[in-house]
C-alpha cells in the first residue's frame, strides 16, 4: 500500500512540476527536510531537500525568468524557452516522483516513469490552457497568468504530498483539460472545412 500512495505522491507533484517547475519542487523539499508528508534522507535521491540543490533551482528560476524578460511576455511559449522549460519539467518531476517511491521502495524506477508521464501532461494542458486564455485577455490581466500558474502548481503539490489519492484528482483535472483543448481545436478546424 505504502508503494501505490508514494507512487501516486510523486505523480501528483510531478505533475504540478509540470505546470510550474520551480515552487512545486522548493515546496517539495521544504516539507520533506522537515519530514512532512515524505522524506528523501536515506535514500539515493536525498540531495532533493539539500542546500546546493535548492541553490541551483533558485539560480535557474533568477536566469530563466531574467531570459523570459529580456524575450518579451509570450516568451515561455515560443522556442527555446518552451523547450528549456519542458526538459526541466521532465527531469524534476521525474527525479521527484523517484524521490518519492524510494521513500519506501526500492522500486524507484517505476517513479521516474510515472514522474515523466506526469510533467508532461501537466505541461501540455497548462500550456495549451494559459495559450488558450491569454488570447481572450489583455495585456494587463494576461500578466497575471503566471502567478494563478503558479498557485496551480503549488496547491496541485501540496494536496498530492499531504493526501496522495487526492493525486488522482490532479492528474485527472489535467487530462480533461487537454482533451478539452484537442477537442476544441477539432472544432475549429471542421468549421473551417465546413466553410469549403
Amino acid at each position: 500500500m505504502d508503494f501505490i500512495l508514494d507512487l501516486l505522491q510523486g505523480a501528483g507533484i510531478a505533475a504540478a512540476i509540470g505546470i510550474r517547475p520551480f515552487l512545486p519542487v522548493l515546496l517539495t523539499a521544504a516539507l520533506a527536510s522537515a519530514d512532512i508528508g515524505l522524506d528523501f534522507d536515506g535514500t539515493d535521491f536525498s540531495f532533493l531537500e539539500a542546500w546546493p540543490f535548492l541553490l541551483g533551482v533558485l539560480v535557474l528560476v533568477m536566469l530563466l525568468d531574467f531570459a523570459g524578460r529580456r524575450a518579451g511576455p509570450e516568451a515561455s511559449d515560443r522556442p527555446p524557452l518552451l523547450y528549456v522549460l519542458l526538459g526541466l519539467a521532465l527531469v524534476l518531476g521525474a527525479l521527484v516522483a523517484a524521490g518519492s517511491v524510494a521513500d519506501h521502495s526500492d522500486s524507484w524506477w517505476a517513479g521516474v516513469v510515472v514522474g515523466l508521464a506526469c510533467a508532461a501532461l501537466g505541461f501540455l494542458a497548462a500550456r495549451a490552457l494559459f495559450t488558450r486564455v491569454r488570447r481572450r485577455l489583455d495585456a494587463q490581466a494576461a500578466g497575471a497568468l503566471p502567478v494563478y500558474a503558479e498557485g496551480a502548481a503549488v496547491a496541485a503539490a501540496g494536496l498530492s504530498i499531504l493526501f496522495p489519492p487526492l493525486a488522482l484528482l490532479v492528474i485527472g483535472a489535467l487530462a480533461w483539460l487537454l482533451s478539452g483543448s484537442k477537442r476544441r481545436a477539432g472544432e475549429k478546424y471542421a468549421g473551417l472545412r465546413i466553410l469549403r
